[in-house]
């Protein structure tokens, strides 16, 4: 999890570095260039071709966000104890942040190969959150339509900016 976390970041940070950098007078032609788009990965335990899928949605749902970077949060598929252990780890690490706020401008972002269980996380980590405490935080899940309004249902209390991304 630790090095989805910063491949992620790393992956994010150098992309939005080079783009600030690449200014030259091609710029016409590359605003008209897109992206090329990863696939959605079929190996739920691929976490390199995961980190790259996300990273693409993240980096077309960044406006708002005014903090150096967002922060990602993986959460494994599987019913096996890796997959249960893994996602242990990142609701207590939710918790923890939800618990201590989060500073407007900065963003959070959800995502796993099962909508189910990172919505799953979403709700159970943001259940004791206080009312309004992440006003002017964007919080960014990407999964499933059929997840979608619970996890808008447990954020509303929040106050916090949620956006959602189909998978």
């Amino acid at each position: 999890m630790r090095k989805f976390l910063l491949a992620a970041s790393v992956a994010l940070t150098a992309s939005l570095a080079l783009s600030a950098c690449n200014k030259s007078d091609d710029a016409d032609k590359a605003s008209t260039q897109q992206e090329a788009a990863v696939a959605k990965p079929s190996d739920p335990k691929d976490t390199k071709a995961w980190s790259q899928f996300f990273g693409q949605i993240v980096r077309k749902n960044m406006q708002g966000m005014t903090a150096d970077r967002p922060f990602p949060y993986f959460v494994p598929a599987g019913d096996d104890q890796e997959g249960q252990d893994g996602r242990q780890r990142q609701l207590d690490n939710v918790q923890g942040t939800v618990a201590r706020g989060v500073t407007p401008g900065n963003m959070l972002v959800f995502g796993g190969p099962s909508s189910a269980k990172t919505a799953d996380l979403i709700v159970d980590a943001f259940k004791n959150a206080q009312p309004g405490s992440f006003k002017n935080v964007i919080v960014l899940f990407i999964g499933d339509q059929a997840d979608q309004q619970r996890v808008a249902d447990a954020l509303a209390p929040t106050g916090a900016t949620y956006r959602f991304v189909a998978m």
